[in-house]
């Protein structure tokens, strides 16, 4: 990946955070500690200050270095399930070629560490049901051969039904789960903040995909 473009992607994702730390905080407030939006900002804003470095780096070693950043400046449990999703991405990806069966298998790495260090699973009102969903999508692309443009859409569309699936679910795990049948009705902030993320990450995508075709004409 071009170190601009991965640049791009973490001022993206830094962004739509922070532009949205308060409507993940009244999440978390809702069903959680309530500390979502502020944690995550702080994350975030790590990763931003220290993105010039990642950029220069190779893939895997940035999406660890991103996940070990997480893990350092990320309070409560979102630091380690983000730090492990992002690790596990990075131990999984090729550096190159950076094909669509290349990100599926990777995101697929990182929902399942992500499963293994929150002893959860899709259906329990977490981030994994809006992470299993994209990586689904992503590797059903690319068995497809869908042009990419389609794929960013199926990714979005992925990621919106999975967080808007937590609203009615019965939170099993997590600070929410003390909550019972009253965490029905609210949608997971992690789900969330994850959400957030593929959307921001798909608009860079595509925004880089339009500008290679403006060049090409």
């Amino acid at each position: 990946m071009a170190p601009d473009l991965l640049d791009t992607m973490m001022s993206a994702a830094a962004a739509v955070i922070r532009d949205n730390a308060e409507a993940l905080t009244a999440l978390d407030q809702a069903i959680g500690d309530g500390d979502h939006g502020i944690n995550m900002t702080r994350g975030f804003a790590a990763i931003e200050a220290e993105k010039a470095a990642m950029a220069a780096m190779a893939l895997p070693e940035a999406l660890q270095k991103i996940g070990m950043t997480l893990v350092m400046n990320v309070g409560g449990a979102s630091g380690p399930l983000y730090g492990s999703y992002f690790i596990a991405m990075g131990r999984a990806i090729p550096p190159d070629p950076l094909t669509a069966a290349a990100v599926a298998e990777a995101l697929i790495a990182g929902a399942l560490a992500v499963q293994q260090r929150g002893k959860s699973a899709p259906g329990e009102k977490t981030m994994l049901d809006v992470l299993v969903p994209v990586a689904d999508a992503v590797r059903a692309a690319a068995k497809a051969g869908t042009p990419t443009a389609d794929m960013l859409t199926a990714v979005r569309d992925a990621a919106a039904c999975g967080l808007e699936s937590t609203r009615d679910m019965l939170a099993t795990k997590g600070r929410a789960s003390y909550l019972g049948e009253r965490s029905v009705g609210h949608l997971d902030p992690g789900a969330q903040s994850s959400q957030l993320l593929v959307e921001s990450i798909c608009n860079v995508v595509a925004a880089n995909l339009a500008a290679a075709k403006v060049e090409d004409v």
